[in-house]
């Protein structure tokens, strides 16, 4: 007990270590930096709730970019209508893409393989055209949603950008420690066994509809939560904010991350993060036309996927960890 009271404390203190450690970065960088930690941040957030559905319950989620938008509309219309707190908002957006994460995920748990994927694809298919069809949403312009200055108590350097990475940042950070306690809980190890081997799991008197809800329903919190936190960086949602290609840049996230190794997400946010400059810089370079510029992010992503894929399937964590193992095992023979 003595021990793992002293795991806790200590992987407490490494979150907070790495708070400071950006807290000190925000004040070193531009702003362009501090606003791509923001995002940074928010992937981290959205790609963690695919790895935690994906990786350990086994459900597979083409829709996730669907219930960040439910989470980011819930968050402006708090905002909007109601003047609630910022944090108030957040966690609105999160109870409403909970909520409906329960929903759909009550229907999931009898569904696998293709049938879930089609049914989480088209979710994220048909959101955005039901966004369109009501006023209080906004319509194709969508809401406002201004978070407000930093508090006067920051100073006068304290600027609109930094304030949005200090709440992004601080919300994965949160996010991350939950998450990882709750993986190493039974709830974790309830999950694991599922994706194994369902049978074997419902033998050992684990309820399989419930596990597999639970595990949908605590993936779309953190999604509704990953998309109030994008609509707070863009200042607007909008069904156009939301699109479906979204979906699959989380899912490709997570395979560069490593599917079932939530440490590695902050490898697949970067990526998300990075590849668009990294394009942006290639085609100046080889002066790219329009058409070739535009889709060059896409080509850089896919074949990294693909690199990814064949090389290290599991993920560039993993495989650090296994050759670790093997080497330690042959050390010791």
């Amino acid at each position: 007990m003595h021990k793992i009271k002293s795991t806790n404390a200590t992987r407490l203190l490494f979150f907070v270590a790495i708070g400071v450690f950006f807290f000190l970065l925000s004040n070193r960088v531009d702003e362009l930096r501090v606003y791509q930690g923001a995002t940074l941040a928010m992937y981290v957030v959205a790609i963690s709730s695919l790895i935690l559905l994906t990786g350990y319950s086994g459900q597979v989620s083409l829709g996730h970019g669907a219930l960040m938008a439910i989470g980011g509309y819930a968050a402006a219309l708090s905002h909007e209508h109601f003047g609630a707190p910022i944090w108030i908002c957040f966690g609105i957006g999160v109870l409403a893409a909970g909520a409906a994460g329960a929903i759909l995920g009550t229907a999931a748990a009898r569904l696998s393989g293709p049938y879930l994927a089609g049914t989480t694809l088209a979710l994220a298919v048909g959101l955005p055209s039901i966004a369109n069809q009501f006023t209080i949403l906004g319509g194709e312009q969508g809401l406002l949603f201004d978070v407000g200055f930093p508090p006067e108590s920051l100073g006068p350097d304290f600027t609109q950008y930094k304030w949005y990475f200090w709440i992004a940042g601080l919300s994965a950070l949160i996010s991350i420690w939950w998450l990882q306690n709750l993986l190493r809980s039974r709830y974790g190890r309830t999950w694991r066994a599922i994706r194994g081997n369902e049978v074997a799991a419902e033998l050992c008197g684990i309820h399989i509809g419930r596990s597999k809800t639970l595990a949908f329903t605590v993936s779309s919190g953190l999604a509704g939560l990953a998309g109030a936190l994008l609509a707070m960086t863009i200042s607007t949602v909008s069904p156009s904010a939301f699109p479906l290609a979204l979906s699959f840049s989380l899912l490709t996230g997570a395979v560069l991350s490593g599917v079932s190794t939530l440490p590695g997400v902050m490898i697949g946010a970067l990526t998300l993060v990075a590849t668009p400059e990294i394009a942006d810089v290639i085609a100046n370079r080889i002066a790219a036309s329009e058409s070739v510029a535009t889709n060059l992010p896409g080509i850089l992503v896919s074949a990294l996927l693909i690199l990814v894929v064949l090389l290290v399937p599991n993920g560039p964590v993993e495989q650090w960890r296994a050759s670790r193992i093997r080497k330690s095992a042959n050390t010791h023979r």
